[in-house]
């Protein structure tokens, strides 16, 4: 009687708990390995062709390196993970199944129902720096739970860019520094991509002909699926993207869909890299150029990775069970409007942010959180719709991923568990910190009229709308002064508008 492994989708680490769980009591060819490829799970969404794709061949490229290291791997593609589960339990005659905590509470509630059925055993989850129960050993008996203090705790822990207990340089955080528009004329990097093996190729035709109603372009397919490619981009962001990466993180460009961003998000989600190998590897390499390589830079990356990732899942873990997802502080009830799937709108920072995503299933931080998150918030749009469209169509999305970004950063339908004040905007930040407003056929200054910007118009009526709510935050006290400056006839202008607008919608 042995221990089986059962690996999910998105635990693709040779070190990952549950394998390493075993390694002192049982040798890897005594070891069986089940993966599943679950077409329910793949119709369960409007997944993005391209999520499906690497998900699913960086399964099998990961069940082929399990292979080589000696482990009999039985890999399945089935429509659910019951029955392969029971065939290869009674198979193996396996004592149990040893599975790495699930990321996603959903995913983990239904592995604890089949826990009903067969002998099944959760490992704690690895993939992250902070365990939950450490996270909530942090949580407890805050009176708040403010991301930096988070991070500059996980500075400490790690000792990552430390000189002691002070950080390097004497200062935290560099983001005052990181915040600069595009420049004319700037040259970006091209990303490193890569070309389907026969594997991937293979994936490609399944979903081709199995997954029709699936969201986005399959082609070109560029992305890394081992854990070998993964490295590739790891280094040849540090080698050669981190330098601009931090002054130049919030830009936006026309036709530059990555600039100087790092694309690993998509492998840390499945785990073909760990948090903490592409931590020191950013360390690392401004040690080696303290004089070529901004420490805003290193800073800033590493800020995304030890402080925002490590807090946004311990944020999911500590308030999803009181029903984090359903929160609509603001009583949202809009619907999603069409364009979010075709990019078919003359809001030009809209289209070209939809258009990307649907070529490639990417779009970096700022374009989903000050256009379309922004757009969203302020024109009224119910959260959970919006939360299952970014569920639905990025590359890198997940439950844990997606609840605390979308329903409380970008929406903060939380009504402020997450942020100290919504993230709304008018086209005058879209201006600054993009080319987008050259292309559009609307005003970014104009607040109301037919050539006035749709951003405009529905941030100004978000204000009037919620201006009791909002004034119960205290750092949204100097944008609400403006309203007092302005005449009822404006105000009801703006607000028929923003009505029409969404009548023309419908």
């Amino acid at each position: 009687m042995t221990i089986g492994i059962w690996i999910l989708g998105d635990q693709l680490h040779r070190d990952q708990s549950a394998l390493q769980s075993l390694l002192e009591i049982q040798k890897p060819a005594h070891t069986p390995v089940l993966m599943v490829e679950s077409s329910d799970w793949g119709h369960r969404r409007h997944y993005h062709r391209q999520k499906l794709v690497l998900v699913w061949s960086a399964m099998r490229h990961f069940a082929q390196e399990l292979k080589e290291l000696g482990y009999p791997v039985t890999y399945v593609e089935a429509e659910t993970f019951t029955d392969p589960l029971h065939t290869w339990a009674n198979q193996e005659q396996l004592q149990s199944i040893r599975i790495m905590e699930p990321s996603d509470i959903p995913f983990r509630h239904r592995v604890e129902e089949l826990g009903s059925l067969l002998p099944i055993e959760m490992v704690a989850n690895n993939q992250f720096l902070w365990t939950v129960q450490e996270f909530r050993t942090w949580a407890k008996g805050r009176k708040r739970l403010v991301m930096e203090d988070f991070y500059r705790q996980g500075r400490k822990r790690w000792q990552i860019l430390m000189e002691g207990e002070q950080p390097l340089g004497g200062k935290w955080n560099y983001d005052s520094e990181n915040r600069q528009p595009p420049q004319e004329g700037s040259q970006f990097p091209a990303p490193l991509r890569f070309e389907p093996d026969q594997i991937t190729q293979a994936v490609m035709a399944k979903v081709r002909q199995d997954y029709p109603q699936a969201f986005g372009s399959l082609e070109p397919f560029q992305w890394a699926v081992n854990r070998s490619q993964a490295l590739q981009v790891l280094e040849t962001f540090v080698e050669q993207r981190l330098t601009q990466f931090g002054p130049l993180q919030d830009a936006m460009v026309t036709g530059e869909d990555t600039m100087w961003h790092s694309l690993i998000s998509p492998y840390l989600n499945i785990g073909l890299l760990h948090p903490l190998e592409v931590i020191q590897a950013a360390e690392q390499r401004y040690a080696q150029d303290q004089d070529g390589i901004p420490l805003s830079s290193v800073e800033g990356f590493i800020r995304q990775v030890l402080g925002w990732r490590e807090y946004m899942r311990g944020i999911y873990e500590w308030l999803m069970p009181e029903g984090y997802d359903e929160l609509n502080w603001f009583d949202h009830q809009r619907p999603l409007p069409n364009f979010f799937w075709t990019g078919d709108t003359d809001m030009n920072c809209l289209s070209q942010s939809i258009d990307q995503i649907k070529r490639t299933g990417y779009a970096h931080h700022i374009q989903r959180l000050m256009v379309l998150s922004n757009f969203a918030l302020i024109s009224g749009i119910n959260p959970q719709a919006v939360e299952s469209w970014f569920h639905d169509v990025f590359i890198d999305s997940y439950d844990w991923v997606m609840q605390t970004n979308v329903i409380g950063m970008g929406l903060f339908a939380d009504g402020g568990s997450l942020a100290t004040k919504p993230y709304a905007a008018s086209a005058r930040y879209i201006h600054k910190m993009s080319d987008y407003c050259q292309n559009c056929r609307y005003n970014h200054q104009d607040k109301s009229g037919d050539q006035a910007c749709p951003l405009n118009i529905f941030y100004w009526d978000f204000l009037i709308r919620h201006r009791q709510k909002l004034t119960q935050l205290g750092r949204m006290g100097l944008v609400l002064s403006h309203l007092k400056r302005m005449d009822k006839a404006t105000s009801d202008q703006i607000q028929q508008e923003a009505e029409q607008w969404w009548q023309s919608q419908l």
